[in-house]
């Protein structure tokens, strides 16, 4: 994908953020880089989601440098481009402060895999990352710790957030669409009662045909 593509791909994915209720005025951003490239796409910081064009969006190097672009990169670049150093099949960062996910994040408790839908996106519970100062490398370290090994695109981090990942920035602002969902219906399955856990066998199977068979399949 050529730069200038992904400038329009990850500007148009912002006015999701902003569809789907999980950003307040300036905060929150997408990410997205060429697959294997050495260069990512991100929002630039403090400008309203608005005012966001294509050629306002700003380009960095892997250390968070900014390559191009007229505005300062978005205050989360360090922690996007960590991600991107060392997550070589991400190629889509998010990040919102989504009101239900950040409450769990606020509590520091992992939203427990409680619904099917849980289970086919996140393969599991979305879990905890630590607290961690905006910045440097801290938070950026915190995800790709937490998330390493863990089926989940999603990680929400202490005191703070949610970021998520994925192979494309479409598929990072889709599983950051569904984490504030699951976290909006699991607290208020927990204000009726506690919500009733599904079989590990059971998420196992349901993240497979999700990932697998779920969808429309290319038959060429």
């Amino acid at each position: 994908m050529m730069l200038e593509e992904l400038r329009e791909t990850v500007c148009r994915l912002h006015a999701e953020l902003v569809r789907y209720g999980l950003v307040a005025w300036t905060a929150g951003n997408v990410s997205g880089r060429p697959p294997g490239g050495d260069l990512f796409v991100i929002k630039p910081s403090g400008v309203s989601y608005d005012d966001l064009t294509p050629e306002s969006m700003v380009v960095c190097d892997l250390d968070g440098h900014l390559v191009e672009g007229g505005f300062s990169p978005s205050s989360d670049t360090a922690a996007h481009a960590y991600a991107y150093r060392h997550l070589p099949q991400v190629n889509g960062v998010v990040h919102t402060h989504s009101t239900y996910a950040s409450a769990w994040a606020a509590r520091g408790e992992a939203i427990p895999c409680v619904l099917t839908a849980m289970a086919d996106e996140f393969g599991g519970e979305i879990p905890v990352g630590p607290f961690a100062l905006i910045g440097g490398d801290d938070i950026g370290k915190g995800i790709v710790t937490t998330l390493s090994g863990h089926r989940s695109p999603a990680v929400l981090m202490r005191n703070h957030g949610v970021f998520t990942i994925g192979d494309s920035p479409e598929a990072a602002v889709k599983a950051a669409v569904m984490c504030e969902d699951v976290a909006r219906t699991v607290h208020v399955a927990r204000q009726l009662g506690e919500p009733l856990p599904i079989a590990p066998a059971d998420i196992d199977r349901l993240h497979d045909r999700y990932q697998n068979v779920y969808g429309q399949r290319s038959h060429l």
